[in-house]
């Protein structure tokens, strides 16, 4: 393998890493059985499929045999696909907070700046099937028709116990039957999935709530300030104890935290998270990482902020972000914080503080900067996506899944890192292409 591939950059950020939060597990673990794989080997492993877009456990042990750069990488050994896939979910955590000390080591190396950082979401599919998923109407009629069902089936049970005891005294045949086995089980989950639903509906009304509640009172400031009152109804306060989902609202059984969305790509709907990303603009290193179950980007705007804070130690000096990041909160939340944001507000938004953010926009400078956006923040996602084809998470429930995408966005700034490493060796320059170009592994 020549001096400069990947494998060789990899071994040596894995070997500069603080890995005690792994090693504690095995030092506490009475050492049985047959030597286990060293936990950095499989880290490297893991982190060089990742950079390739090789996510599979078993595409992993298949590559350690077929594969020349892993073999050298794994010192010839062949973790088998369990082995691999076992350290990987039991150490998810841990390799998801890795992040913060690659990161680290791109800000000592003068890759980030927090100049401008933009921000964006865009839709990964789940592990789980859109077809595995019931409407709330659906569920509540599934609800009722399964509990005639057991009903049914339980009364028929006691028919036939009390005809066994005639026939055979005694005798023990409690067993439950497979019929009715199957039928409470699967009620179980529908009315599991149904309660989800109605919490999340109270959640929501409480947060509209508390919206509208707002809006009141500056209606109310408005109307004090101009000394008569504005026509129209005011604002409808909802309430949460009221609620209840919308008819056509899903969940799903494989993965329930999943949420059913409108792919950006394809117009089309499909069971996913909505993964955010805060890049800055100097070398497109991700500097702050969200994951969510809402379609909408407006719950992730205050997160990827404080994670920017947590991760780097300080705020952006500006920050852009498209429309759906928008929202009267979100931006009175900055502004406290002291950051310059250029987020565009949807059309029907005409309070006084879009009316300054619209005037800002407007601006020439507002005008080059929000320009810069799609060029920072988009070519990420293309780059995560198209050229790794990392498309669909491995985990199911967002915790987990929230842990495999930091460590997604782990080896695109690893990738980074090397890659301007590359260009100070050499000498040369280049522009933002993707990164996996200069990676490609050597056969």
């Amino acid at each position: 393998m020549p001096a400069g591939h990947l494998i060789f950059f990899v071994s040596d950020v894995v070997d500069s890493l603080d890995l005690s939060p792994i090693m504690r597990e095995y030092e506490k673990d009475e050492l049985r059985g047959r030597p286990g794989y060293h936990p950095a080997l499989l880290l490297k492993l893991l982190i060089y499929g990742y950079c390739q877009g090789k996510t599979s456990s078993r595409k992993l042990e298949r590559a350690t045999y077929e594969e020349v750069p892993y073999r050298v990488l794994c010192a010839n050994q062949h973790p088998d696909h369990d082995s691999i896939a076992a350290f990987r979910k039991r150490h998810l955590p841990a390799l998801g907070h890795l992040f913060t000390q690659v990161l680290r080591l791109c800000r000592e190396s003068g890759l980030v700046k927090l100049g401008h950082v933009a921000l964006d979401g865009s839709k990964v599919k789940a592990n789980a099937s859109k077809h595995k998923a019931m409407s709330y109407a659906r569920l509540c009629r599934a609800e009722e028709e399964l509990k005639k069902e057991v009903e049914r089936l339980l009364a028929e049970a006691e028919r036939r116990d009390r005809e066994e005891d005639r026939l055979y005294g005694d005798a023990r045949g409690d067993e439950l039957p497979d019929e009715l086995a199957f039928r409470e089980s699967r009620l179980k989950k529908i009315q599991e999935a149904k309660a989800a639903l109605e919490a999340e509906a109270r959640q929501q009304a409480q947060e509209e709530a508390r919206r509208q509640e707002e809006r009141t009172k500056e209606r109310e400031k408005k109307e004090t300030a101009r000394g008569r009152r504005f026509g129209g109804r005011p604002p409808r306060i909802p309430d949460p104890k009221q609620a209840v989902p919308k008819p056509e609202k899903q969940k799903n059984f494989t993965d329930p935290e999943s949420c059913l969305m409108v792919d950006g790509a394809t117009g089309g709907l499909i069971q996913a998270y909505n993964a955010q990303l805060a890049v800055d603009e100097a070398h497109q290193v991700i500097v702050a990482c969200a994951l969510s179950a809402q379609p909408s980007d407006t719950v992730g705007f205050l997160p990827l902020l404080a994670e920017i804070k947590t991760r780097v130690g300080c705020h952006p000096e500006k920050v852009s972000a498209d429309s759906g990041f928008y929202s009267r909160a979100n931006l009175l939340e900055a502004e406290a914080r002291g950051l310059d944001c250029y987020i565009p507000p949807a059309r029907p938004v005409r309070d006084s503080l879009a009316g300054k953010m619209r005037e800002k926009l407007r601006s020439q400078a507002g005008q080059d900067l929000y320009r810069r956006r799609k060029a920072v923040v988009e070519p990420v996602f293309g780059q995560i996506k198209q050229a790794r084809g990392f498309r669909r998470f491995s985990f199911r429930g967002l915790e987990a899944v929230c842990e495999e995408w930091r460590l997604i966005c782990l080896t695109h700034n690893l990738l980074k890192l090397f890659r301007a490493r590359g260009v100070r060796e050499t000498g040369l320059g280049g522009g933002k292409d993707s990164s996996s170009q200069a990676v490609s592994p050597a056969r």
